[in-house]
């Protein structure tokens, strides 16, 4: 089947090229083009699928449409998640989306960064894999829009929007002491994201204002692996646990599987909370107490304010900074168990 072009549309309508053009490019109200032949070139676009040719207007306009999207990894549900959002919204307002897997590696990141610059890439959403951030500055030095989601660098001039780590992680760890527990064992991910490190920040200052020694931060990946040896280790301990507290859904799933095959009932025996909320979390045997993040808000936000900056850039006008943390929530399930005389419920 031929392609439609405008061209086509023009002879169907016989109108000029340069109206239809107009209509179809969203000039027709700069031109004064009317009502009626604005709807006779989209009724007309509409009957005969015409799509514009990308490679076409990219040329013309001398610009590519099209977003970077750097995450960690994909194995990771919630970064699935941002990844599938994000990717969503940016075609829905005409941009094509590069995503690129870092597999957790802070090389990997710095060559899909090289490798968008190559791609004349109007713009970058980056969830850094660790403390590396010459490559971001090489971002800045060439005038590309960039921003971080999640996970951020406190020391470089780029906006970020991110869940608010560290009263999330601070809520569900006094709730868990609310239960009446004070063994709670801390698992976490790695130390060289600051996501990581203002949850532990979180779990250690609620621990103290409530008068309780850290009892264990263990762990060195957001993986299954790292959260199934640092529980079998737990396990082994004289004064083992009464609590776990998983700093994402991965590390969740490994000290699952480790209390299972020691016969360690959730939540019986260990109450377990986690820091994501996978939506897989509620069809487990016993669904699991979590910290939910605000990705919607936070994947809506962060393309707002990066096409905000792609346009001022085209304008050479200056780019406003942005630091934004968005408040998670603690969604309640039936993982926690209250022993003593504690009082598990609603924060207050």
């Amino acid at each position: 089947m031929k392609n439609t072009t405008i061209k086509t549309i023009a002879q169907v309508t016989s109108l000029s090229l340069t109206t239809v053009s107009r209509v179809l490019n969203g000039s027709a109200k700069k031109y004064r083009i009317s009502e009626e032949t604005q709807k006779l070139v989209l009724k007309a676009a509409a009957k005969l699928n015409y799509a514009p040719n990308r490679a076409a207007v990219s040329l013309r306009l001398k610009r590519s449409f099209s977003v970077g999207l750097v995450i960690p990894t994909l194995s990771n549900p919630y970064f699935a998640d941002v990844a599938s959002m994000v990717s969503h919204a940016l075609r829905a307002k005409g941009y094509s989306v590069v995503l690129m897997d870092c597999d957790e590696d802070e090389n990997s990141e710095v060559e899909a960064v090289r490798l968008l610059v190559a791609q004349n890439i109007e713009g970058v959403i980056i969830i850094p894999s660790g403390a590396a951030s010459a490559h971001i500055d090489t971002l800045l030095q060439r005038k590309i829009p960039v921003i971080s989601i999640d996970r951020y660098h406190e020391d470089i001039p780029v906006s970020y929007v991110a869940t608010h780590h560290y009263e999330g992680a601070y809520d569900i760890t006094k709730y868990l002491l609310q239960a009446g527990h004070k063994r709670i064992a801390c698992l976490q991910g790695s130390n060289s994201v600051v996501s990581n490190n203002l949850r532990v920040k979180g779990y250690t200052d609620a621990m103290k204002a409530a008068g309780c020694s850290v009892f264990s931060v263990a762990g060195n990946s957001f993986t299954s692996e790292s959260g199934y040896i640092e529980t079998k280790l737990l396990l082994q301990k004289k004064d083992r646990p009464t609590a776990i507290f998983a700093l994402s859904d991965t590390i969740l799933l490994g000290a699952l599987k480790a209390l299972e095959e020691d016969d360690v009932r959730v939540p019986e025996d260990m109450s377990v909370v986690t820091f994501d909320n996978s939506s897989y979390l509620d069809f487990l045997a016993c669904p699991i107490t979590s910290v939910a993040q605000p990705v919607n808000d936070i994947a809506n936000i962060s393309i707002k304010i990066l096409l905000e900056q792609i346009e001022a850039h085209l304008k050479g006008t200056e780019v406003q900074q942005m630091k934004l943390l968005i408040n998670p929530s603690v969604v309640y399930r039936k993982s926690v168990k209250k022993i003593g005389k504690g009082r598990p419920g609603r924060l207050v």
